[in-house]
C-alpha cells in the first residue's frame, strides 16, 4: 500500500471515530426547519393506517420517500457499517447513498467494502465518487467502474471544496469542473446526480448542473455535520486549525435551499439532505418540495455497533413522518407536497 492509498484509508477511520465522539456540528447556523411549522387538522379525515409513504425516485419504487445518506466505506469497519446500514434499508423500503468510492478505485481490495447488493436486493442504491476527482485523473470510466462495483442503480458526485481546503493535503482545485461533471452526465448510462457535504446547494448552481445533465440535485444543506469541524479535528497546523474555525456558521441552511431550488427549477429531483434529525423535517422538507429526505450521521451510531438496531431508528422516521402527514390530512407524499398548511413563522 503507498502512501496514499494508506492516507485514504486512515481518513475514512478517522472521519467515523470523529463523528461519533467529537462535536463536529455546525455551530450558529441551522437547517432552517425550525422556521417553518404545519397548521394541525383537528379533522383530518383519513385513517392513520391510509397515509401511503411510497414513491418512484430514479427508477426504484421506494416503500418511503427516505434515504441513508452517504456516509462511509473503504475499510473493514465501515464495510461493515454499510452492510448493516443496507439491511436496514431493505428492510425498511428505504434508498442508501454510499460513501466516497475513491479507495475502491485505488485499491481492488477495498471494493468489498462498498458491495452491498447482497444486503439490498431490490432497493435502491447510489454509487458515490467526489467530483473534484475529475480534476486529478478520475474520469467517466472510473465512474462506470464505481457504479458496477457497487451493482448501483445511480451515480451521485460529491461537492466538497470546503472540506478539501482544510483535509490535509485536500484536492482543492475545483477549476472547470462542471465541463468534467456534464461529460460524466452525458456519457453514463444511469442517472447521475450532484451532493453537497453539508454546506448547500443554491439555486444558481443547481441550474448550472442540471444544464450540464445532472439528474438530481442532493442539497446536503447546512445545520448537521460540519466537515471543517471535523477536518480541523485531523490538523496538526495549528495555522489551519484555527482558520476552520471561522467556517463553523458557514452554510445554506438546509431548509432553504430546497425552497429556492424548487422555485427555480419546478422539474428538477431535489433530495433533502443536511442536519435532518426527525421525520417531522423529512414531512416539512417534502412540503418544501423534496422528491425525498435523506439522513445520515443520526443513523451512524446504531450502524457501528454489531448488534445495533438501526431498523429501529428508520422505523422511528417513518412514523413520525406518517403521522406528520396524518396530522394535516395529506393520504399521501404527493398530497404532502402539494400541502398549503406549511407556513413560515417569525422566529424572536
Amino acid at each position: 500500500m503507498n502512501e496514499k492509498e494508506k492516507s485514504t484509508a486512515t481518513r475514512k477511520s478517522d472521519h467515523i471515530r470523529i463523528c461519533l465522539d467529537e462535536q463536529v456540528s455546525g455551530q450558529g447556523v441551522t437547517t432552517g426547519f425550525e422556521h417553518y411549522r404545519f397548521r394541525h387538522s383537528a379533522l383530518p379525515e383519513l385513517s392513520l393506517s391510509e397515509t401511503e409513504l411510497s414513491v418512484d425516485l430514479l427508477g426504484k419504487k421506494l416503500k418511503t420517500p427516505l434515504l441513508i445518506s452517504s456516509m462511509t466505506g473503504g475499510t473493514e469497519q465501515t464495510g461493515a457499517i454499510n452492510r448493516r446500514l443496507a439491511e436496514a434499508a431493505e428492510a425498511r423500503g428505504w434508498g442508501i447513498a454510499l460513501g466516497s468510492m475513491r479507495a475502491a478505485i485505488e485499491r481492488e481490495e477495498l471494493a468489498s467494502t462498498f458491495r452491498v447488493r447482497k444486503q439490498a436486493p431490490t432497493t435502491l442504491v447510489i454509487a458515490n465518487l467526489g467530483a473534484v476527482q475529475l480534476n486529478y485523473g478520475l474520469g467517466p470510466e472510473d465512474c462506470r467502474r464505481a457504479v458496477a462495483l457497487a451493482e448501483a442503480d445511480a451515480l451521485v458526485l460529491h461537492l466538497n471544496a470546503l472540506q478539501e481546503a482544510f483535509q490535509p493535503g485536500g484536492d482543492t482545485d475545483f477549476g472547470g469542473l462542471l465541463r468534467r461533471i456534464e461529460e460524466v452526465c452525458r456519457r453514463l448510462s444511469v442517472p447521475v446526480g450532484i451532493k453537497e457535504v453539508g454546506w448547500g446547494i443554491d439555486s444558481d448552481t443547481a441550474r448550472r448542473l442540471t444544464d450540464a445533465g445532472a439528474a438530481f440535485i442532493d442539497v446536503a444543506g447546512a445545520g448537521g455535520t460540519s466537515w471543517s469541524q471535523v477536518e480541523k479535528l485531523r490538523q496538526s497546523d495549528p495555522v489551519v486549525r484555527a482558520a476552520a474555525e471561522a467556517f463553523v456558521d458557514w452554510g445554506n441552511p438546509t431548509a432553504e435551499c430546497v425552497r429556492e431550488v424548487r422555485e427555480v427549477l419546478p422539474g428538477a429531483v431535489i433530495i433533502a439532505s443536511g442536519g435532518l434529525a426527525s421525520g417531522v423535517d423529512a414531512a416539512k422538507a417534502l412540503a418544501l418540495g423534496a422528491n425525498a429526505a435523506g439522513f445520515g450521521r443520526s443513523l451512524l451510531r446504531q450502524a457501528a455497533v454489531p448488534g445495533g438496531d438501526v431498523a429501529l431508528d428508520l422505523e422511528r422516521i417513518e412514523l413520525e413522518l406518517r403521522t406528520a402527514m396524518f396530522g394535516i390530512g395529506a393520504r399521501n407524499v404527493a398530497s404532502l407536497q402539494a400541502t398549503d398548511r406549511l407556513y413560515r413563522r417569525i422566529l424572536g
